[in-house]
Formats: structure tokens, C-alpha cells, sequence
């Protein structure tokens, strides 16, 4: 007998299954090609990439925490020339499915990317990072405003059509407005959440712990929060949502898509682990097999809220 059926869509994009390597934590993808067999993985959404090389932060910028780990890179980067010319031959070798992480410091940045991208053999879609926390210009400042979301999304949307999913920020109040405004400029897809802004103290030298005094919060801690998000906006929204925030195990996968998520990426948990992909396929099978689920897209948004009060997401 045949296993359930893992396969996804995000817009026209189809995945043989909703498992993505989160961007920021999986390199350019190639540096796990002798740990990891890429074209197994749903999707590679590879290291952010701005036009131009960028050297990132001084260290130290990465941080451990209870349940999680703050960064503070900058995003450092080889920029989006050297990527296409030195990194994505090997992927489309390896047969990877790209999703290309861009960042701009101006909307004009943004397009130049999408276009420069298009161009390209090998990438499947677009991730517009528009809310790293720990960088100044450009991003966050975007992704912290309605209009600048808009504005974002629809100038990518104007110059390629490439699937376009804008990396949204948790650091809002009413994160579900902001996946509204995307899916209004014409995003496919929304993926979410980012980072969360923090930070942490050395007491012996009453110091900041990150050279960029804060940075980004990822792992365990936050996935209570990032489902809250998802679940959210998958009320507000009718495009898919690409779930993620501390995703260790294959109830996290589980809960995420029972939220609404229809595919996840999974990040902080890959340093600890990097052969954790076959462990969360083979324990997604297992729950679809056990509850009678003949495809993963069947316990996508099903969460159950019989008698329960859910006034508060509309408030």
C-alpha cells in the first residue's frame, strides 16, 4: 500500500512535500548537499541575498537562549551575481526546488533582484525578506508598514512571474493586516513569522550579549506565538501561509499546518540537527497513516473550534 500523499502547492509552485529549509539557517543550500539529498526537502529557501556583497555584523552575533538562539548576522551575503553564477548551478544539479531570500534597502533594490532572478535557470520563487529585525535600513522598515508592504510585493509583482512570498515580521501589532496587504499587492503566498526582537545581557560585564545589541529570537520559544500568527492569518487571508518559528519535531509540523500552514520551514533546529528531514517526513507519514489521512492536505486549517470562543480574532 502507498503512503499518504505529501505533495503541496503554493500558488503554482507544486512541492513533493511542505518540508522547506528555512532561509538564514541552511547556508546556500550546497553547503548540506553531502548531509542532506536537497531534491528530498519540499523546497531550499536559501541565504538572503541583496544586490551587492555584504560583510554582515562583527561578532559576536549569535547568541544561545533558553529554547532558542538570538542572531544578529546582518545578513551577510555573496550578493545575487555571485549566487547565480557560483551557487545555483550546484542546486539546479542536486535538483533542489530554489526559493530565493532577496533584500533591499529601497523598492527599487527589490525589483532590480526579481529581475536579475528571472533570468536565472533554477529558481522556483521568490522570498521577500522584508522584516529581518536586526538590520537598520531597509527590510524591517518595510515590513513595519502596510503601505511599504504594498509597495514591496507589488513592484516584485511587476517585473517578474516568478511566485513571490513576502517574509513577514511578528514585531507588529495585527501581523494578519500586513499578510492582507500582501496578498492584495499580488504575493502567492505569505511566510511567516521572522524573528522576534530581542535581546540578552552579559552580567559579568553588564554588556550587550550581540555586538549589534539585538538580534532576532528563533527556536522553541517562540512557536506558540509564530501558530498564533499563522492560525491568524490564515482566518484573514486566502493565499497559502508558509509556516514557521521553532519547529523541532513532526507535532510541530503537525500543528502548524492544522493552524493553516500549508507548507513549513524549519530553521533553528538544523543546527542541532541536520539529518532532522527524514525524521520529520517519516513522522508526518506516521501521523497521516494513523489518523486515516490519505494526503497531508487534508489536515491543512482543520483545526477544531467547536464551542470554543474566537471572538478575539476579529477584535
Amino acid at each position: 500500500m502507498d503512503g499518504p500523499d505529501l505533495s503541496v502547492s503554493i500558488g503554482r509552485l507544486r512541492l513533493e512535500n511542505p518540508l522547506i529549509a528555512a532561509s538564514g539557517c541552511f547556508g546556500y543550500g550546497v553547503e548540506y548537499a553531502d548531509f542532506v539529498d536537497l531534491a528530498t526537502l519540499g523546497g531550499v529557501a536559501v541565504k538572503g541575498l541583496f544586490l551587492e556583497e555584504r560583510e554582515g555584523h562583527a561578532p559576536p552575533r549569535i547568541v544561545e537562549t533558553p529554547s532558542g538562539m538570538l542572531n544578529a548576522i546582518g545578513l551577510q551575503g555573496i550578493g545575487v551575481r555571485r549566487f547565480v553564477e557560483e551557487k545555483l548551478p550546484t542546486l539546479r544539479e542536486q535538483q533542489a526546488v530554489v526559493i530565493v531570500n532577496i533584500c533591499g534597502t529601497t523598492v527599487d533594490e527589490y525589483a532590480e533582484l526579481a529581475r536579475v532572478l528571472s533570468d536565472a535557470a533554477g529558481v522556483a520563487a521568490l522570498e521577500l525578506n522584508i522584516s529581518c529585525p536586526n538590520i537598520k535600513e531597509g527590510g524591517i522598515t518595510f515590513g513595519c508598514s502596510l503601505q511599504g508592504t504594498h509597495d514591496v510585493v507589488a513592484a516584485v509583482r511587476r517585473v517578474t512571474d516568478l511566485p513571490i512570498f513576502p517574509k513577514l515580521t511578528p514585531n507588529v501589532t495585527d501581523v494578519a493586516s500586513f499578510a492582507r496587504a500582501a496578498q492584495d499587492a499580488g504575493a502567492d503566498a505569505v511566510s511567516l513569522v521572522n524573528t522576534f526582537l530581542a535581546m540578552a545581557i552579559d552580567i559579568d560585564t553588564r554588556r550587550p550579549s550581540l555586538s549589534n545589541v539585538v538580534g532576532g529570537l528563533s527556536g522553541p520559544a517562540i512557536r506558540p506565538i509564530a501558530v498564533r500568527m499563522v492560525y491568524e492569518c490564515a482566518a484573514a487571508i486566502r493565499i497559502p501561509i508558509i509556516g514557521m518559528g521553532g519547529i523541532a519535531s513532526a507535532r510541530d509540523v503537525v500543528e502548524f499546518l492544522i493552524a493553516g500552514a500549508t507548507a513549513v520551514q524549519v530553521g533553528t533546529a538544523n543546527f542541532e540537527d541536520p539529518f532532522i528531514w527524514r525524521k520529520l517526513g517519516d513522522g508526518l507519514t506516521a501521523y497521516l497513516q494513523q489518523h486515516g489521512y490519505r494526503s497531508v492536505r487534508d489536515i491543512i486549517g482543520t483545526v477544531d473550534l467547536a464551542e470554543r470562543d474566537t471572538a478575539w480574532i476579529s477584535s
